[in-house]
């Protein structure tokens, strides 16, 4: 598509274009109001005494592969115990 289709606001490109955009804002707007819903439960966590930080580290974890997750904890084990042998 070159830069006049673009710039003729009647053509079909510009109409694309404009749906195009329309979409990607109605996804943003989407998107804002699903990250006020996580803020609102991470607060709610919090408030019954959990800890958010620790909550978004279990999911991120939970979203690893087994084996992902292994060598992560296999790392981080070796990593303790190398630092508790200095």
């Amino acid at each position: 598509m070159s830069n006049t289709e673009v710039s003729n606001p009647d053509g079909a490109a510009a109409e694309r274009l404009r749906a195009f955009i329309k979409r990607l804002e109605n996804l943003e707007e989407e998107r804002n109001e699903v990250q006020g819903h996580l803020k609102d439960v991470l607060a709610e966590a919090k408030g019954e005494g959990f800890d958010p930080k620790i909550i978004k580290t279990v999911m991120r974890i939970r979203k690893m592969k087994p084996e992902e997750r292994q060598e992560l904890e296999s790392l981080t084990e070796l990593y303790l115990s190398a630092l508790e042998a200095a």
